[in-house]
């Protein structure tokens, strides 16, 4: 008999657990990464309801579709739970609503798999589950059982790593969407690259004329390019369609909601981008990515395999203007927050793995 795929350590698994709760706000990308651990824990604890403790955009992603999960509750805005931000504001009051709510459901096993534990871990506490397990960085509370959070570890190893506290080992290591699977091939539709040149952290950001030089030379080859993003991106999504100065690239960005923006990187052949929420919700559509990443964040978030999935990383760890050094993360920042750090990456070798990855069919089911 095979043994079990193992991140970290196997605990014991809890008795009689029915109700299972996750905490995790954030972005849709970094809800990604917590998709094995709960594939890991449905496995563990077949029959099991998991409720996703998450996001007003992970409900808009996820749908009439929610699975792995049962349910979504939208945390309430509490600090490092869920962020303040336009029309947003710390309510304690709401805050305890959403805990008594949890606290009424009894759930048997909550996870934080949100972060180090100095805000969620009293946040999960709160809950009342039976039992709880998660991540602790130093000082943090501790849980039942905890994994200690270093920043140097892929996201989605330490929430598999925290998974096996309860007794579950992996079954999955790199996040699928239930219910959607890339539809190609197209017969006698052009081939498709959707382009999302946004990032959270600006140092992540490919220049944009770099993004336009990909886009101008799959025009030229017969490829349809859609940019996408928010109204951030508004200004870089300008650029590259004027750069590419070709009808076959064209700007959604800022006019396209969620649900629809999941179905088109579903409906397309490769999706290129920067370490960014669209790369990570395409990757687990089934659709082969292309990522520019900035370097360190390749030990947090770069996909698993290489088939259908490439990387290029760039090692600066000093601000390109200033030279101030970055030890790790974000432990050490400079005043410089718009520059990008992902120059050295140059558009030949990103091309060519564009055009490679869009001649790399996937596997036949």
């Amino acid at each position: 008999m095979p043994s079990p795929v193992l991140v970290g350590d196997l605990g014991p698994r809890f008795d009689d657990v029915r109700r299972i709760a996750v905490l995790r706000g954030r972005g849709i990308g970094d809800l990604m990464f917590v998709l094995p651990a709960v594939e890991s824990l449905l496995a563990a604890y077949p029959g099991a309801e998991v409720t996703l403790l998450g996001m007003p955009s992970h409900v808009a992603l996820l749908g009439d579709r929610p699975a792995p999960f049962t349910a979504v509750e939208v945390l309430p805005v509490h600090p490092g739970v869920r962020e303040t931000g336009p029309g947003l504001e710390v309510d304690a009051a709401a805050t305890e609503a959403f805990c008594a709510r949890a606290r009424a459901q009894a759930y048997d096993l909550a996870v934080q798999a949100h972060g180090g534990g100095g805000n969620s871990n009293p946040f999960l506490l709160r809950l009342g589950a039976r039992h709880t397990i998660g991540t602790a960085a130093p000082g943090a509370p501790a849980l039942e059982r905890v994994v200690p959070y270093r920043y140097h570890q892929h996201e989605t190893q330490r929430w598999l790593e925290v998974a096996a506290l309860a007794g579950a080992p992996a079954v999955q290591l790199e996040a699928r969407l239930r219910g959607r699977a890339n539809r190609r091939p197209r017969p006698g539709v052009r081939p498709r690259l959707v382009v999302h040149p946004g990032a959270t952290d600006p140092r992540r950001r490919w220049p944009s004329s770099r993004f336009a030089a990909v886009a101008k030379a799959l025009a030229e080859r017969g490829v349809e390019v859609v940019v996408v993003g928010d109204a951030s991106d508004l200004p870089a999504a300008e650029q590259i369609v004027a750069t590419a100065a070709s009808p076959l690239v064209t700007s959604v960005a800022d006019r396209m909601p969620l649900g629809a923006l999941v179905d088109l990187l579903e409906d397309s052949d490769v999706v290129l981008a920067n370490d960014s929420g669209p790369r990570h919700v395409a990757m687990a559509v089934g659709t082969a990515t292309v990522g520019v990443f900035w370097g360190p964040n390749t030990i947090n978030a770069a996909p698993v395999g290489r088939r259908r999935h490439r990387i290029h990383p760039a090692w600066t760890v000093h601000c390109p203007r200033c030279g101030a050094p970055l030890a790790s993360g974000d432990e050490l920042r400079c005043a410089h927050e718009e520059e990008s750090w992902t120059v050295d990456v140059q558009v030949a070798p990103v091309l060519a793995d564009v055009l490679d990855v869009l001649e790399t069919p996937p596997v036949p089911g």
